[in-house]
Formats: structure tokens, sequence, C-alpha cells
């Protein structure tokens, strides 16, 4: 079998993907059919360097390499130098550009971008968990759960579980209606999962004629009655004394000061959501 024409190295202290995509990038500019890419990831020890050197010293070769640890950027090049193997490197100049823009000392830890990359579809989990499990619509939701918020309606449980889900925290919530038994799930759920959230029953009957105003309805209907509001907060607390979970008056709290008082309780009782 013929050797091809070059052999294009790959190397990288991490995955390696952008340093390839640019070799074939460029390769594509030449007549050149008979090349061959070798990628080596997550190079960070001089003896992986110098056996991939002894290598690449014995045919017609290239290295392209994305290293950002000093230390071993500059062995690679080094001994590039002394078997005179061109040696490209792809992230100096733009770290370095960005570092003069910046006025900021880069970080110098390979493979961030991938942790950046999982941090990103996590958070699209938790925003695709939280449409999923909103109002209750699964209550097998509710195990898989990072927290679980309870309430009446118009108490902020579908925007907190968004604000929330976009800091990569799955939330269900369900709906507390006198009429309807809460899910069974939700009492095998452990309480330091739960959150339960009550409100001022006249801020709630503006809320909620607000709504039906909305929707082109009476604001006399019996869900914006204080009677009504009333009766549905008395049966949410009794729920949520049963469960025993934390409850918070959301009734004048934006929802970014609900979300970080809700944090802000699971940091006290010493519950880790993800892990943190």
């Amino acid at each position: 079998m013929d050797k091809p024409s070059i052999v294009i190295y790959i190397i990288s202290d991490s995955i390696g993907e952008t340093a390839e995509q640019v070799a074939k990038a460029g390769i594509s500019q030449f007549n050149v059919n008979d090349h061959e890419l070798r990628r080596f990831p997550f190079v960070t020890d001089k003896n992986q360097i110098m056996e991939i050197l002894e290598e690449a010293k014995s045919e017609k070769s290239v290295i392209v390499f994305t290293m950002v640890i000093e230390e071993f950027k500059n062995i690679l090049q080094e001994e590039a130098a002394k078997h005179n193997i061109p040696c490209i490197d792809i992230m100096t100049p733009v770290i370095d550009s960005m570092s003069q823009a910046l006025h900021n000392a880069p970080r110098r830890e390979p493979g961030l971008i991938r942790r950046l990359d999982e941090k990103y579809f996590r958070k699209v989990e938790a925003i695709e968990f939280a449409v999923k499990y909103d109002d209750g619509k699964d209550p097998r939701g509710l195990k898989k759960a990072d927290l679980v918020l309870i309430g009446i309606s118009r108490t902020s449980k579908t925007p907190l579980s968004m604000y929330l889900a976009h800091k990569n925290i799955k939330v269900a919530n369900v709906p507390l209606v006198p009429e309807v038994a809460p899910p069974k799930e939700l009492f095998e759920v452990p309480p330091k999962k739960i959150i339960g959230l009550t409100t001022n029953p006249m801020k709630l009957i503006e809320i909620r004629q607000e709504r039906l105003k909305a929707l082109g309805l009476k604001h006399e209907a019996n869900y914006a009655s204080m009677e009504r509001i009333l009766n549905e907060l008395d049966y949410a607390e009794e729920i949520m004394k049963k469960l025993g979970c934390p409850v918070i008056d959301v009734s004048s709290k934006a929802v970014e000061e609900s979300a970080s008082i809700i944090l802000e309780i699971f940091r006290e009782i010493g519950y880790k959501i993800n892990g943190r």
C-alpha cells in the first residue's frame, strides 16, 4: 500500500476537534487525495509528545495543534523544530489577541469549551423538563425533579420553574386545587425537595381579575372571588403542612427574588441540586 503524500498530526490537550477541523479546511485547498489525519487527544505528558514526534519524523508530516498548557506547548514546538516538522499553533494567536484586548490572563485550562457545551445542554435539558412537567401534566416527573413547586393558581409556579431551569435546575410544579387530590407521587418526594408557594389574598384577587380580563371573562367569576381564594389558600396550607415542606410568600416578590430565596433554603438545609 502506497504511503500518503502527507500525514497531518492533530495534537491537543483536549479532544482536538478544533485542530482537526482547521486541518481539514486547510488541506481541502490542495489537490491532495491521499493525505491522512491522525488525531492524538488529551496529550498532557512529555513522553506522549516525544512518542508522537518519533513517529512523525519518519514521514512527510505536518503538526496542527491546540494546546493551552504552556509547558507542553513549548516542548512540542521545540521538539518539532529539531526534526524540521512544520508545526502550526491554532490557539496561541487567538488567546494572545484576546488577552491583550481584555487586559486579562488566560486560564490555561484544557477542555473548557467542552465544559461550556455540557453546561449549555444541561440548561436545555432543564428547560425541556420544566415544560414537560409544568402544571402537574405528568406526575411521574416529580421523582425525577431536582425540586418541586406547589401552590394554587397564579402563585408564579411556571415562571419560577422556567427561571430556575435557566440555572440548570430541573423543576416540576403541581397546582393545588381543592376539587382535585394531589398526585400520590407528590407524597413520595422527600419534603426537602418541595417548596410551597403562597400569596396575599388581596394581591391574588388583582392578579386573577387581570387574568380574567385578558381572557375576556367577567371579574365576578368565582375564580377571582375572595371566598374562593381563601378556600384555595386554606386547602394549600393544609397540603403543605401535611408534606412538611418549606413555604414562601411570593406576594410582593419578583421571580428572581423568589428563586433566590428558594436556593437559599436549599443551601441552609444542606440539600444539593445537581451535585452543587
